[in-house]
């Protein structure tokens, strides 16, 4: 394949700035990360390992293979939202390798909230199943939670996504071969006892592990009955007499060992070899923070990034020389074949059909896509509208859409308009959809809703009767609107992305992708190729 060039002049003034800028970003988004790990609620900490018990993050550590990544999801979901005192939407969720069998873990926080579940918590669970849904992975729910947060019942109750969708998930995934194991490691009360009775295969952890339908404070309330938590729902009740449980052990590191030997047992796929030997990129991917402008609105050239994912930086490039808004080619990235769609600025219709032509035929030959989103949407203006950007903006949407390989999608930059949705963003279902730091998820830029806003206001008034005070604050509250909403962490905060994920592990965290994505590669679509 051709090999990507470099334009960058990694000494220049430019680049060092960049870098700066780059690395500020850095810095924030490993302080929220942390925070979100062990921050702020020490007590709780303190609380919860005087009861013999492990944060949630150690207990994967205890399960997964030795020296093989673990993915952490939607790690700072819930950032900024409900006092932020529910960091992570107390919930971890993730994928890891047991027994060389990729898995994704549902894990309560205990120390945050005790445990019980938010509406980020349920979206985060709900998320956390698709994935698995959609990749064909087991599950593993380490259960050490007080169910439902009550004062919000009726934003995690009733609605078909909140928590009783997410045990209709847990039965479906079940029956179409799909293990689901739980280990009990803390309370499980009414809708949470679900969780466990739901799973194939149970093990709890005596002395910390219940699981009951109404605690003793509602059982004294309805029968006047007076008993203790553990005569109540504890490991030996359920392993030795109801049989809720399978499997009964004596502490956290005998549970976990129980786990491992489980999933040895599944007879499940492991991750298959790449079709092609893996090659490092000729540029290192850790440099992608000198080639991302510290000016938003400089463009740069997308090559620049691929160069710093693919291996061998090499692209064979789909329609190089039209369409030049959009940059589409095949690659490989940790030996795993890609079809790369990147944008290079706005959309022009010519770009719409050559992304879908390319969209096509990597369905017809099941390579799976890649989206790199760095756009402010499709061309607008009398010349667009006579070239057809409405029916040719319609042909990609729609290829997007029905294209059934894999879709992984990464917005390394702007992502505004029905740009994101031609380019799969979260309503186009991707496998995965991760986030940089720098990137800007709206309708549109804060510049031109001050713009569109203030215009539709003045076409509302009478020319004498303009208050150009009135004017200018509604300018001003509209981009702190827009600045506030189009935020990186206020949308992985709303779990509109999978995770916020630093430029140079992109290489690394797609590569994992593809490689669970293979299990699952999808199927030709059920028409031919059609030219544009």
């Amino acid at each position: 394949m051709p090999v990507l060039q470099s334009s960058i002049e990694s000494g220049s003034e430019a680049c060092r700035a960049n870098r700066e800028a780059y690395q500020a970003l850095l810095a924030t988004l490993r302080a929220r990360q942390a925070h979100v790990v062990d921050g702020g609620r020490e007590r709780a900490i303190e609380r919860h390992r005087s009861r013999g018990k492990y944060l949630p993050r150690e207990r994967i550590d205890m399960v997964v293979d030795a020296g093989t990544p673990f993915l952490e999801l939607s790690t700072l979901a819930g950032f900024g939202q409900y006092d932020d005192e529910v960091p992570g939407a107390a919930i971890v969720t993730g994928i890891g390798i047991v027994a060389g069998v990729p898995c994704m873990f549902i894990a309560n926080d205990a120390t945050v909230k005790g445990g019980t579940l938010l509406p980020a918590s349920i979206k985060k669970h709900v998320r956390a199943q698709q994935i698995a849904e959609e990749n064909r992975l087991p599950t593993i729910y380490l259960v050490d939670s007080g169910g439902a947060f009550l004062p919000l019942q009726d934003e995690v109750f009733p609605d078909k996504d909140h928590f009783g969708g997410t045990f209709w998930r847990q039965a479906r995934m079940s029956a179409a071969g799909l293990p689901q194991l739980s280990v009990v490691l803390g309370g499980c009360t009414a809708g949470g006892a679900y969780v466990p009775a739901l799973s194939d295969e149970v093990v709890i952890v005596k002395g910390i592990g219940r699981i009951f339908l109404g605690g003793p404070p509602i059982v004294k309330a309805a029968l006047g009955e007076v008993i203790d938590a553990e005569s109540l729902g504890g490991a030996e009740l359920h392993t030795f007499e109801s049989g809720v449980a399978d499997h009964i052990a004596y502490d956290e590191p005998e549970a976990y060992g129980i786990l491992r030997d489980i999933v040895a047992g599944l007879n499940q796929p492991g991750i298959a070899a790449p079709p092609h030997a893996p090659g490092p990129p000729l540029l290192p991917p850790e440099s992608i923070g000198a080639v991302i402008p510290h000016d938003a609105r400089v463009p740069f050239d997308v090559r620049e990034v691929i160069a710093r994912l693919v291996d061998g930086s090499e692209l064979q490039e789909f329609k190089p020389r039209w369409g030049e808004s959009l940059v589409t080619g095949t690659a490989r990235l940790h030996g795993y074949p890609v079809g790369i769609v990147a944008n290079n600025g706005i959309i022009f219709a010519e770009s719409a059909l050559k992304a879908t032509q390319f969209i096509e035929m990597c369905g017809q030959r099941r390579v799976p896509l890649l989206f790199l989103q760095n756009t402010s949407g499709y061309m607008v203006g009398r010349d667009s509208e006579i070239a057809g950007i409405a029916k040719h903006g319609a042909k990609m949407v729609s290829a997007v859409a029905n294209a059934s390989v894999p879709k992984l999608t990464v917005l390394v930059g702007g992502s505004y308009g029905a740009g994101n949705y031609g380019m799969c963003g979260r309503g186009f279902q991707p496998r995965f959809l991760f986030a940089w730091p720098n990137s800007r998820i709206a309708t549109m830029s804060a510049q031109t809703a001050q713009t569109v806003l203030v215009d539709v206001r003045r076409g509302g008034l009478d020319a004498g009767s303009v208050d150009e005070a009135e004017i200018e604050a509604l300018r001003r509250e509209v981009g702190e609107q827009y600045e506030r909403q189009s935020d990186p962490y206020y949308a992985t905060s709303r779990i509109w992305d999978d995770g916020l994920i630093e430029p140079g592990q992109t290489r690394d965290v797609l590569g994992l992708c593809l490689a669970l994505a293979a299990r699952a590669p999808g199927t030709p679509g059920p028409f031919r190729v059609f030219r544009m």
